[in-house]
């Protein structure tokens, strides 16, 4: 539906002076979207269309015919993807933006001048468009997101369980390590039955678990309550559907990762023994294939020989980033995008702030808990994390790590090598003759003098 625009000075950049003249502009709400093309293009250079497919194709081809080949718009939740793919497949280039990066001058603000000073900002030049991964990543990146949302949607049933099982004061849930496992599930399992001896509900214990038989039954001896029962069984029958359905989601996953071509890198041959702490059990929540084995494969490198990250991690970063970084400049880019270097403000000469900026960013997340179990490695990356900490303090420190990681997993990721721990022998050495320094600096504060042993063969 054509509008005419309310503020023809925010219709578009002239011609003659703009750096884009093919670009239009594109406000995105629920219901419906506001196009803005230039001036020039159309008598009623701003239209309206619903968000129905139909009129979203016909929205494309009034582009087409305006002869735009650049649209902006804005992320808003979800509702921009339906027509960025329609866009992307016209050949039309589509540059997704953040809304903070063009909010608007104060005045009255309405679709119609929203979708205007966009179109104005991208003809002048002035947007930058947001990261997004190839499409196949995409793809995982949507299943691993809605996996999450599983998990947690467990762990809601799981708290509900337990809320009905402390109102019948039965103990079970603080007496085991967790209700979801071998020995919880099999005693819930009996109660709904309808057993109440503590005792036989005790035999049920897995030897595997650290309480004892007497210290179960203890802790069955309740108050069993009728719709105290009913809430319980409710939220079991959830907990068992959303695992059946994490664990489908695990297999689309690995069919999607099957699906994606091996990397081109000298280590793409064989997949390298794990290193010793990373031999264990899977976790809880974890996914039910061999995912390091896939990752490998893609990636054409093994991230998790990088002392603190481990699998979780290096699929995090694939699924929110993929395996090709080079839609990023150079690794200060990269840390950029992540939020882990300082984001200096300077006016007058003077440093006005120096913090990282706040970001919502999973991949950032990840190598933040990575830096954090870097405090017990025997690394250099654990000796540097440690140095940091003492220095800077925690959240520094943790900060200071993950950007120590993300510069290691660029390297390795665009120049295809393995991780080498002896690039690090020279800070090694440089860093135990600082911590031999400051032992004797200590030393002759308090009036001793080291002395050195030699070490037996």
């Amino acid at each position: 539906m054509p509008r005419k625009p309310k503020n023809p000075r925010l219709g578009g950049v002239s011609s003659a002076h703009a750096i884009d003249p093919n670009a239009a502009g594109i406000d995105i709400g629920a219901t419906e979207i506001y196009i803005a093309v230039p001036v020039d293009r159309d008598p009623h250079p701003v239209r309206r269309f619903s968000n129905f497919t139909e009129d979203l194709l016909a929205a494309a081809d009034w582009l087409q015919r305006c002869r735009v080949i650049t649209v902006a718009m804005e992320s808003t939740g979800v509702y921009w993807i339906p027509l960025f793919q329609i866009l992307e497949a016209r050949g039309l280039k589509v540059c997704l933006v953040n809304a903070r990066h063009v909010k608007n001058v104060p005045g009255r603000k309405s679709d119609v001048c929203d979708c205007q000073w966009l179109q104005h900002l991208h003809s002048a030049g002035l947007l930058r468009p947001s990261f997004r991964p190839e499409r196949q990543v995409c793809a995982v990146r949507s299943l691993v997101r809605y996996r999450d949302s599983l998990v947690q949607l467990s762990a809601v049933h799981l708290q509900h369980m337990q809320k009905a099982l402390d109102q019948m004061n039965l103990q079970l849930h603080h007496v085991i390590s967790y209700l979801g496992g071998k020995t919880g599930m099999a005693i819930i399992d009996v109660i709904l039955a309808g057993q109440r001896d503590p005792h036989q509900l005790a035999k049920l214990r897995d030897p595997r678990t650290l309480a004892s038989q007497e210290t179960i039954a203890k802790s069955l001896v309740g108050d069993y309550r009728r719709e105290h029962l009913f809430t319980l069984r409710q939220s079991l029958t959830g907990f068992r559907q959303n695992s059946q359905l994490i664990a489908d989601c695990d297999l689309e996953i690995e069919l999607l990762l099957k699906e994606f071509s091996s990397g081109d890198g000298p280590g793409a041959e064989s997949v390298p023994e794990p290193q010793t702490e990373l031999k264990r059990k899977p976790r809880r929540n974890e996914m039910n294939f061999d995912l390091r084995t896939q990752l490998h494969r893609i990636f054409a490198v093994d991230l998790t020989e990088i002392p603190g990250i481990n699998t979780l991690t290096a699929h995090t970063l694939f699924t929110e980033v993929g395996r090709d970084l080079s839609k990023f400049a150079n690794v200060a880019a990269f840390t950029s995008w992540m939020g882990l270097c300082p984001d200096n403000r300077v006016s007058g000469g003077k440093i006005l702030r120096a913090q990282t900026r706040r970001v919502n960013n999973r991949v950032a997340r990840a190598l933040r808990m990575a830096a954090q179990a870097l405090s017990r490695s025997h690394s250099w990356l654990g000796q540097y994390y440690r140095r940091m900490r003492a220095k800077l303090g925690g959240p520094k420190a943790v900060t200071a790590a993950a950007h120590k990681l993300a510069r290691i997993v660029y390297h390795l990721l665009t120049t295809g090598q393995a991780y080498d721990e002896t690039v690090f022998a020279q800070q090694e050495v440089q860093n135990k003759q600082r911590n031999e320094a400051h032992l004797r600096q200590q030393a002759r504060k308090l009036g001793f003098e080291l002395t050195q042993i030699p070490m037996e063969v």
